[in-house]
């Protein structure tokens, strides 16, 4: 029998958008209940372990009030509990791994804390609990209301049936909404539907999702050997060629997404692009004082680690288990093979002295505690974001198309790794686009939002959604409507479509610090 909990906002998910739906919710006065599946609240940013993607002005424009707090939270903590060198304390912008990929490549648990910190004065008010462990189980809905949703915890009977008047999907793959009957759609739609340049000529392939990753971390010792047991599956792994890839997945030749042209990496050159140590670096040892770390660390979200071979939404749960276990199998066997095979620049084999890092992500297999999945179940909304609105190619223009019903913007390239179709990458040009109010409002239910990957776009927009500043904006612009509507006792889309209600709503999302639009210029 479950126990009964009850909310003014249920938020399933706890990743980095259902944190940002939380609390705004939580701060414009509602009571919220968030779950999560893992044991740490955060997503791409903590249990996914991936360091943010962001966009080139990021520091001065692009992204709401509240993730900017979050990232200055990165950094103040770091200068209040670490013990930085003088150059990197006095650094405004300190990148406390300096890796490439971003300007604030940093630990997950630092995330964690941070994101934790944001959330206490709401947790310790009593108006926001956040139930860890926590998997979404089932929805009761009444024609197109969802009643409540059940969540199951870690323990066998442990089951709690949530109700509330608004709920958000936040989860990574889009859970609810197949239980609550939610219509969406999955995998890579046809020209023929969208009119999209690089979508799928022929018959759509729902089945056909981008690769998901399980992360982990690792530093380098030199003259130790960290060398882990061979995994089970690493004879395959080690062997294993894709018909579309220059060389074997566990080598060190790799693409440029945008020209697939294959391309040479290494582990330890110069810092540059090609040094796989400093793309996801999140601890560079310079940063601190001597001897607070012994080496560097990094954490490997490669395209050596990409796992294709099959999806993980809308199959069996057995083959589900199969794909995250063989994922789970890559990762592990790309360590191996790089302690005890990988070609070095010295004729030698192997270093033995990368170490796995369990400590940095908080699991005893020394992989992220979730794989980091790139694309989800995604709702059929009141709008959808085409290619042609922001592409680069398809504008033929420098502005993105413009929504009037703009609820906050975001930039990165259309970037698709490789799919489960096993289809090579598909990265475009893209123009620095906003989010459209339309493409968080289901055709039919009323009153479940979603707040993440799961909004109207296809799957090749999706490509520059999921980001994390664009998930958290995501998120947080979810939290804002749900709170909103029940404040003025409105539906989702009747803001939409009623200019005064969208007006007054979109003056709540600037006066709490959400950006409707680009500046019109912006430095190159």
């Amino acid at each position: 029998m479950s126990k009964e909990m009850h909310a003014d906002l249920v938020v399933i998910g706890g990743g980095t958008g259902g944190c940002a739906a939380a609390l705004a919710a939580a701060k414009m006065g509602l009571t919220v209940i968030m779950t999560e599946e893992t044991p740490w609240i955060g997503g791409q940013l903590t249990s996914q372990a991936v360091p943010p993607d962001e966009h080139p002005w990021i520091e001065q424009f692009g992204c709401t009030r509240s993730y900017r707090r979050f990232r200055e939270g990165v950094r103040q903590y770091y200068r209040d509990y670490f013990p930085l060198t003088a150059e990197a304390r006095a650094n405004v912008m300190l990148n406390p791994g300096n890796g490439w990929v971003s300007r604030i490549c940093h630990e997950p648990r630092t995330a964690l804390a941070v994101l934790r910190h944001m959330m206490a004065p709401y947790v310790h008010s009593g108006r926001l609990s956040i139930l860890t462990r926590y998997r979404v189980e089932s929805a009761r809905t009444e024609g197109d209301n969802v009643l409540s949703i059940t969540v199951a915890g870690s323990e066998q009977l442990d089951r709690l049936e949530l109700t509330a008047p608004y709920f958000l999907d936040a989860t990574e793959c889009g859970d609810v909404l197949p239980l609550a009957g939610v219509e969406y759609v999955t995998g890579a739609e046809s020209q023929r539907q969208t009119g999209e340049p690089h979508a799928l000529e022929g018959d759509p392939q729902p089945m056909d999702m981008q690769a998901f990753t399980y992360c982990f971390a690792m530093d380098y010792l030199e003259g130790e050997n960290h060398t882990i047991d061979k995994p089970g599956q690493y004879d395959f792994w080690r062997e294993y060629k894709a018909d579309f890839w220059p060389d074997r997945l566990l080598s060190w030749t790799g693409v440029k997404p945008a020209t697939l042209e294959p391309i040479p990496f290494d582990l330890f050159p110069d810092r540059d692009w090609m040094s796989l140590m400093g793309y996801r670096r999140i601890v560079d040892r310079s940063n601190f004082a001597p001897g607070t770390y012994r080496s560097d660390i990094s954490l490997v979200n490669w395209q050596q680690n990409d796992y294709w071979l099959g999806p993980v939404i809308d199959v069996s749960e057995e083959e589900k288990a199969r794909h995250l276990e063989a994922a789970k199998q890559l990762s592990l066997s790309l360590l191996y093979w790089m302690q005890t095979e990988a070609p070095r620049p010295d004729g030698k084999q192997g270093y033995p002295g990368l170490r796995l890092r369990n400590d940095v992500v908080g699991t005893a297999d020394g992989l992220a505690m979730a794989p980091y999945i790139r694309e989800s179940r995604r709702i059929k909304a009141e709008f959808t974001v085409l290619e042609q609105h922001l592409s680069t190619e398809c504008r033929g223009t420098e502005e993105a198309e413009p929504f009037t019903d703009s609820v906050g913007i975001g930039c990165y390239r259309i970037d698709l790794h490789p799919s489960t179709g096993l289809r090579h990458y598909i990265d475009i040009s893209s123009l620095p686009f906003q989010i459209p109010l339309g493409s968080l409002i289901p055709v039919r239910v009323n009153n479940l939002l979603p707040a993440g990957k799961n909004i109207g776009v296809t799957h090749i927009t999706n490509g520059c959604y999921r980001l994390h500043p664009v998930e958290w904006n995501i998120g947080e612009a979810a939290g804002y409507l749900a709170s909103y509507c029940l404040q003025h006792g409105v539906k989702p889309r009747d803001i939409r479509n009623r200019q005064e209600q969208l007006l007054a709503f979109q003056k709540l999302l600037i006066q709490e610090g959400i950006e409707l639009a680009w500046p019109e210029s912006r430095p190159v």
